[in-house]
């Protein structure tokens, strides 16, 4: 509830002096040329592909952060929504708990996107871990209300938002600008599909064994030592911005979003990003109505909301490793276009086996995301980059909670399976306007050509 190639940025005009075509209402600043980039782990032996992104050690310690932090998050979601619905006998809060693990990520990423600048980033990281673990720890004590479990669920939840953008961003830094950020943010993405097959199996298991507020604990364990990971495992780095003349942490916040919303180009990536989750979450959000519609058992439920993370996991590995930088950015606009097209089988209210083959290719044309990454990174300037990314995280999530919201209500008025054929359809047409906008807007072919000559090359920016 995340994202190549080459760099499509290399040898064009900077955002600040945009080409006419894809200029904003607002230039946005140039980046400053200070800041050191990665060590360069090219060489005649250097480990290719994913192998070369765990050489580089301080990724090791982002990606063993990430999945503690990740099975912390889903481990506690799970056991707090028991312990409501324990406390409380109330359906209603014990999925609200659910519902505020998203509704806050637009308020955390938009008005508090400016931190992700402001400070180290590594800073910022530790500090949201154990912002994390404080409030988990609290949910622990006996004597906390429901009241007080919901809002510090909303506290962690509106604190992800500038977590995921500072870590985002801080990979540029550790990695690069190219190939290896690119792999490195597939395999983070792949953790966060696989953390949704395995989380809530490990959360279900810990509370055959503990009660709500046990599995709530170990969780403050999960947050700390991501903490300390991300402390001891990463270097300290400068802040990438500092507060022009003195501007509130609001007004920066603010100001960022409107200086990446108000680029043509930009908008137009950040929409690409947006726009299929928001329909393709229309089947995950009625399994459980459409496996009842079409007289199915609960085993059939659950190979239902597991085959689009595995058509996920699948494509994305594969992509990564199988595909020349340039074939991965050729795929991104055809398979966004296309990607919800499976799901129009919907219509003819297919059996599980039909529905599952559907959602895993669904599921794979997700792999698109791993090209557009590119795209963004070499679009935004360094200094806009933490605020970008943690909008772009707050807009993700955020779309995501309509999405389910809205399919939902659709399901209220007309049966399931048409919901989710409509949701395709609609989809498809929202993203066959907004691919034409992403290539009206796509730099020059001659921009590219000095990156594309040395593709095969992990080459470092600044």
């Amino acid at each position: 509830m995340p994202r190549d190639t080459t760099d499509p940025g290399a040898g064009r005009p900077t955002p600040d002096t945009p080409d006419p075509a894809t200029a904003g209402p607002a230039p946005l600043p140039a980046p400053p040329p200070e800041r050191a980039g990665p060590p360069d782990p090219s060489g005649p032996a250097a480990p290719r592909g994913y192998g070369a992104v765990f050489a580089v050690r301080e990724f090791r310690a982002v990606f063993a952060a990430h999945l503690l932090s990740l099975l912390g998050v889903v481990v506690s979601e799970l056991a707090l929504t028991v312990l409501v619905y324990d406390l409380t006998s109330s359906p209603l809060l014990s999925a609200l708990t659910f519902a505020l693990g998203m509704l806050p990520y637009l308020v955390g990423g938009t008005l508090l996107g400016g931190i992700a600048d402001r400070y180290p980033a590594r800073r910022v990281l530790v500090t949201c871990d154990l912002v994390c673990a404080v409030c988990v720890a609290v949910m622990v004590l006996p004597g906390t209300p429901v009241a007080g479990l919901l809002v510090l669920r909303c506290l962690v939840a509106a604190v992800s938002p500038v977590f995921t953008g500072t870590r985002m961003a801080a990979l540029t830094d550790i990695l690069g600008e190219g190939e290896l950020f690119v792999l490195g943010r597939s395999l983070l993405r792949i953790v966060s599909q696989g953390s949704l097959l395995a989380g809530f199996g490990v959360g279900g298991v810990l509370l055959t064994v503990l009660p709500p507020r046990g599995a709530i604990a170990i969780t403050v364990a999960t947050f700390l030592c991501s903490a300390a990971l991300l402390r001891l495992g990463t270097r300290d780095r400068p802040a990438r911005a500092r507060a022009a003349g003195g501007a509130g942490l609001l007004r920066e916040s603010l100001s960022g979003a409107r200086l990446v919303l108000g680029h043509r180009r930009l908008r137009a990536l950040m929409l690409l990003f947006w726009l299929p989750p928001l329909f393709v979450v229309a089947p995950e959000a009625v399994a459980a109505p459409y496996a009842d519609e079409i007289g199915a058992g609960p085993a059939a439920l659950g190979l239902l909301m597991c085959a689009m993370p595995v058509g996920h996991i699948a494509a994305e590995l594969y992509a990564g490793t199988a595909l020349r930088p340039r074939t991965r950015e050729r795929i991104v606009l055809p398979l966004a276009a296309a990607g919800l097209l499976p799901l129009a089988g919907y219509a003819l209210a297919p059996g599980v086996a039909a529905a599952a083959v559907a959602l895993v290719v669904t599921g794979a044309s997700s792999a698109y995301v791993i090209g557009l990454d590119q795209w963004f990174v070499a679009e935004v300037p360094e200094k806009l980059r933490g605020r970008a990314m943690t909008l772009l995280t707050a807009g993700l999530m955020t779309l995501q909670g309509v999405g389910m919201a809205l399919t939902g209500l659709a399901a209220e008025f007309f049966p399931v399976h048409r919901v989710v054929a409509g949701a395709a359809v609609l989809g498809t047409l929202c993203l066959l306007v907004l691919v034409a906008e992403v290539r009206a807007t796509a730099p020059a072919a001659g921009a590219r050509t000095e990156v594309r000559d040395g593709e095969d090359r992990q080459v470092p920016h600044g």
